[in-house]
């Protein structure tokens, strides 16, 4: 099931403010934040996903999400990073999943804008982490040797 957003502006004829009218079809909200992430139907097949080879989803939750988004929608967007034009999905593994198997062809996204550099920092703190983990797994070694 797809969804979608509908806004609406009515301007009076008599003057005064316009009457903004908003609905959703899957009962959520819909909202335009003035500054922060966007809220976007986006084709699954423009969605990079770096970490999907890395792990695998759990099955039963797929399958439990394919029940739910097929009776009321995806409740709760992904979260996407736009660089450059680009989509890259890093969370929502499942609920990605769910619409591949569902044969949907959209899925919302929560899209945050970036720049390279939003890529390099993780990665910074990942070397460290794993040069701490290395040390540590050194030093236990030496015990033994």
């Amino acid at each position: 099931m797809a969804s979608f957003a509908l806004q609406l502006s009515l301007i009076s004829s008599h003057g005064g403010s316009p009457l903004r009218i908003t609905a959703s079809s899957n009962g959520i909200p819909f909202s335009k934040p003035k500054s922060g992430p966007s809220i976007l139907e986006l084709p699954l097949e423009k969605i990079r996903r770096p970490l999907m080879r890395t792990r695998a989803n759990d099955p039963e939750k797929v399958k439990d999400l394919m029940e739910s988004i097929s009776q009321i929608g995806l409740q709760e967007p992904i979260d996407v990073l736009e660089v450059d034009g680009v989509y890259y999905g890093f969370s929502g593994c499942h609920r990605y999943e769910a619409h591949q198997r569902l044969g949907l062809p959209t899925i919302r996204c929560k899209i945050r804008r970036g720049t390279k550099g939003n890529f390099e920092a993780p990665l910074t703190v990942n070397e460290e982490l794993i040069k701490k983990v290395v040390i540590d797994v050194q030093c236990y070694l030496k015990q033994f040797l």
